[in-house]
Order: structure tokens, then sequence, then C-alpha cells
């Protein structure tokens, strides 16, 4: 237990209008995966079975339909100046983190749902509505960070919900609840941050220099036209090297150019079927 932080999301006054979200401390993850299981029991998710997956201790291998939190193992070693290098098999050094949907402010899922299945909650999170969702898939390629996965047996979209059910009942999420290191802390997102950039001075005070904020404005891993993350993480290597995008971005922005061409081409080929109707009348 982490003196003087043991409880640190113990109450917490939740109220409709107020920002939400996680911040999770990778530095104070340890692997246990008590969020995952938590997640899984709270929300009727099945399990991901414990067949070996070549990826270390990791069975879940990434977030899905049926896995909202995922605590993913990275073996690193340490260079001279601290910083993580690629993986050796002679000596572990682990990174861990427990990863969910980062809840954007601006939310790219939701502006592609065409059916208004995902929407913003008073407690500004963002939840697909399953009775709605008609299983398009647009929020699959629109989500910058792979979250948002279809389910094969019933068609439609799912992803964390930060608990809707539970905050509705002023209650915090199962994940942060079941976290025996607070290192998934949940709270409102400005007292978050604020609490995440004293973390972060002082980890560099013991000489954690690369310890920095991912999703967080004006800090390393800012997550430009995408605003911050209500889930947002401390970090101490590259955001690739937890499988997080480096510079996430809408999918608009992504594929402008091509949809330009694609639109283009088909009102090309309209004006050609319409000039080749007329003709044949």
């Amino acid at each position: 237990m982490i003196p003087d932080e043991a409880e640190l999301t113990a109450g917490v006054k939740i109220e409709p209008g107020k920002s939400y979200g996680f911040f999770t401390d990778t530095t104070r993850c340890i692997g246990c995966k008590a969020c995952e299981v938590a997640c899984k029991e709270w929300n009727l998710l099945p399990a991901d079975g414990l067949h070996l997956t070549g990826m270390s201790y990791d069975n879940t291998v990434g977030l899905s339909a049926s896995t909202w939190r995922h605590v993913a193992f990275i073996e690193k070693i340490s260079d001279g100046d601290g910083r993580a290098t690629e993986m050796a098999p002679y000596q572990s050094n682990w990174l861990m983190m427990s990863d969910v949907c980062k809840h954007c402010h601006n939310a790219p899922c939701l502006e592609a749902c065409p059916t208004g299945a995902l929407f913003r909650t008073e407690f500004d999170t963002v939840v697909v509505q399953q009775d709605i969702c008609n299983g398009c898939g647009y929020c699959v390629p629109a989500c910058p960070f792979g979250v948002v996965e279809l389910n094969m047996i019933d068609g439609k979209a799912h992803k964390c919900t930060l608990c809707y059910d539970r905050l509705k009942g002023g209650l915090e999420p199962a994940c942060a609840k079941a976290c025996p290191t607070d290192s998934i802390q949940f709270g409102e997102v400005g007292e978050l941050q604020q609490r995440a950039h004293q973390r972060v001075s002082e980890l560099h005070e013991l000489g954690v220099d690369s310890a920095y904020l991912y999703g967080v404005p004006n800090s390393p891993g800012a997550t430009g036209d995408l605003g911050h993350l209500n889930a947002f993480f401390l970090l101490t290597a590259e955001p690739e090297a937890y499988n997080l995008p480096a510079a996430p971005s809408r999918a608009s922005n992504r594929v402008g150019p091509s949809l330009s061409f694609g639109l283009a081409a088909a009102a090309g080929l309209a004006l050609a079927a319409a000039a080749l109707f007329g003709w044949q009348k």
C-alpha cells in the first residue's frame, strides 16, 4: 500500500455536469490484472481464455469488444541515461500499463456514428447505446487508438463505458476500485491533471527524467486536435512502446486526400452515367 495515497479516489462526489475520467500512472502498475478482472466481472464480459499468446504474461493481447481494460506487459532494458530500449531476452525490465478507452474530449468515434448510438454522457464520457447501434462499423476506423471493435456475436460496437451505470449510482468505476496500488485513479479530469503534473515533478526530482504525461494539453504527449483525453497516462518510454500513437489524429485528417480523390472519382462516374443515360434516350 502506498503511504498517504492509499485511497486517492475515495470520497469523490460524482455529479452530473462535471467531467470525469482516469489518470493511469504506469510507474505504479504491478501487472496484477485486477482491473481486467473487475471490468469483466462488473460488465459481464466473457473470459479471454488461458491459452498461450506468445506475448509474455499477456493473455488478453489487447483491447477488444470483450476486453475493455487491457494490462500490457512490455519487456525492456534501459540504456545509460535511463531510457527504455529494445527488448533483450537476457534481462527483464518491465513496463506495464492498463490501457482503456480514452473518452476523448473531441471524440472521432462519436462524430463518425450515423445513428446517434454513440453519445456523450452527463459525466463527459463517451458510451455506445447497444439498442441504437446498427453495426455499421464507422466508429472502428474513426478511433485513432484502435479501441472500438464490433462484436462478432451481436454485430454491434463495444468499448469501455467508464462504468456509466456505476457513475449514475455515485460509485467509482470497477477498475479503479479494484486497483491495489492506485495506478488507476478516478476523479474530475481537472483535478486529475493537477495531480498528474505533481506526480511527474516528484518523479523528476527522484531522477526519473523520462516521466511525462500523455493526453494532457501542453505536455510532451499532447494529443493535438483530439483535445485532452479524459483517460490519460503517465509514461516513461515513447508512446509506441505502449501501443499508443505518437501523434493521434482524426481519420478524416489521415485519409483526407484519398477521400477527396474518391469523392471526385465518384462524381465523375455519376456524370458519365448521366451523360450515357441521356445519350441512350
